[in-house]
């Protein structure tokens, strides 16, 4: 992380701990303990850890979503002692043990921290955003052809974690064409989209990442790698995810804090219009921390799909008139995630963690079109679409809670009695992050990341889409605090790319990537010198919504 978003931390609290410290804190006697202290540097340290790795779960404000509540009248029922051991191990099905990423010192730093009343971040206005904003190549010099004779459309974007860049890997030569700085811990890239009706110019030249610090930055594949940068502007203190318009003219940057998302000119990145995510839930309950979560480009309609997590609902924000916005507010479940869409493009399915289901959205008709329970915090990440032998065409995802990938039928029109149901489940070894597939694969592939125990946290489960069983597990690395996480295929199908990454933050290169043929399931390659490889995104397949 840069001083600069160290210095904007200080006065934030922020992070990622997991879903369940609050499952421990459910039946304990409340024994009068005394308030634990922290000097000044202690609780700024504190802060930043917290902004890592705890928000996304439990806050900004601590309040709770996926995870509970971490605020002081419920953390200080458990004590130092009870809490730290929690931090240590984690819990079973919710959340991560952080012995192999923080210090003792700094878990028991964090028992304490947590016990405190946490500080209030400050707001973030237009104003502010554009004094943030950078052009590094103007829009009139950048090339009008690819400059580097490489094959861009089967180029792998591949997040590095810890030292806030994203790598850019030729697919084709399993070389590293470029290391780009960005945001920190890039959390999603994005680029124009094939489009039913919009025509972006060369859709999958331009990328926009979105940092977990709020900075939104354009990448341009056409450029040699020191002129990729073309771009930048911080939109959040604490953010997720990132989509361009189907026309490539806007961008939109959903921030958890603020809570806001902001459209911003796809061309120069300038800030052009902020709109708040705040408000009464499907609860009926006004929520200040509404945090703007999955964000995406509807394939079929010129509008964008924006989750708020804290109010459960669906937002399709139109973009043909950013003056004068139109805005459906569907009301769905609690607390959404990830999602991706349906092969036609025309349903969204994504994740409502903390209700255990998936939210199925029409976006055609602008309305919740289905629910459908599921098991214990999906994550489906992008997802997976495949045909099924019985149900004919569905969607899959994995849980954080349990082991198991659970299937659906996502064909209404030509499949309507599977249309959101259940059609199976698979038990798995772990509870995962990311299943993915390919149309020309027989298999899909789900990784166990959250599970506890370095022997399934370290493998990667094989399932075949003909009879639904488990063909192989891949143990990718026996090496001490390192797991596996996240798949993506190579343009053709014929690869599958899977990341080895340390917990524990490095500025040094502590990751790889391993390539897989898909086929005969046999490792191929593998591509090394990657600081805290984790998500990658195939230029071509992300694209042309191949899931």
């Amino acid at each position: 992380m840069s001083a600069n978003t160290h210095s904007t931390f200080s006065k934030l609290s922020g992070g990622v701990l997991a879903a369940a410290i609050s499952m421990a804190l459910g039946g304990v006697s409340a024994n009068a303990v005394a308030e634990p202290t922290l000097s000044a540097e202690e609780f700024e340290t504190g802060k930043s850890i917290y902004f890592q790795r705890c928000a996304g779960c439990h806050g900004t404000l601590r309040k709770g979503a996926t995870g509970k509540s971490l605020l002081p009248a419920e953390t200080k029922k458990l004590g130092t002692e009870r809490l730290a051991k929690i931090i240590q191990f984690g819990t079973e099905g919710g959340m991560n043990n952080f012995d192999d990423t923080l210090s003792p010192e700094e878990i028991q730093l964090m028992a304490k921290y947590i016990q405190l009343e946490p500080p209030i971040p400050p707001e973030m206005s237009l104003a502010l955003m554009k004094e943030r904003h950078h052009v590094f190549v103007e829009p009139k010099d950048y090339p009008t052809k690819p400059m580097h004779g490489r094959n861009w459309e089967n180029f792998f974007l591949v997040i590095e974690r810890d030292v806030g860049k994203v790598a850019v890997i030729d697919g084709d030569k399993h070389e590293i064409v470029a290391h780009i700085p960005t945001g920190y811990a890039v959390h999603v890239l994005k680029a124009a989209e094939h489009h039913t009706d919009l025509k972006a110019e060369h859709p999958g030249r331009f990328w926009y990442t979105m940092g977990r610090d709020g900075k939104l930055t354009k990448i341009d594949l056409w450029a040699m790698p020191d002129k990729m940068k073309v771009a930048e502007v911080q939109v959040a203190y604490d953010a997720r995810d990132v989509a361009v318009s189907g026309d490539g003219k806007y961008v939109i940057g959903g921030g958890y804090w603020p809570p806001h998302f902001v459209i911003a000119d796809a061309e120069t990145m300038e800030p052009l219009k902020v709109v708040s995510a705040r408000g009464v839930n499907v609860d009926g309950e006004y929520v200040n921390e509404s945090r703007v979560a999955a964000v995406y480009d509807t394939p079929n309609a010129p509008s964008w799909l924006v989750s708020m997590k804290e109010l459960g609902q669906m937002w399709q924000v139109d973009y043909s008139d950013i003056d004068n916005l139109r805005i459906e507010q569907m009301d769905t479940a609690k607390y959404l995630h990830d999602g991706f869409f349906d092969p036609t493009g025309r349903y969204f399915q994504i994740a409502a963690n903390a209700s255990n289901q998936m939210v199925v959205v029409d976006t055609q008709t602008r309305k919740h079109e289905a629910t459908i329970d599921v098991d214990k915090l999906p994550h489906p990440g992008p997802g997976a679409n495949w045909i099924d032998p019985r149900c004919g065409p569905v969607g899959g995802t994995t849980h954080l809670g349990v082991g198991k990938v659970t299937a659906w039928g996502n064909d209404p029109k030509g499949h309507p009695d599977q249309a959101w149901k259940i059609c199976y489940e698979v038990e798995t070894d772990g509870a995962g992050l990311f299943i993915r597939t390919h149309p020309k694969s027989d298999y899909f592939w789900a990784d166990q990341t959250k599970h506890p125990e370095p022997e399934i946290q370290q493998s990667v489960q094989v399932i075949s889409k003909a009879t639904r069983e488990i063909v192989k597990t891949i143990r990718l690395t026996e090496e001490e605090g390192y797991a596996a996480v996240h798949m993506e295929f190579n343009k053709d199908g014929s690869e599958v790319w899977v990341s080895v990454w340390n917990r524990k933050d490095s500025k040094e290169p502590n990751g790889e990537i391993i390539i897989y043929d898909a086929k005969t399931l046999e490792e191929k390659a593998r591509v090394k010198g990657l600081y805290a490889p984790t998500g990658k995104f195939n230029v071509y397949n992300r694209t042309h919504h191949v899931t």
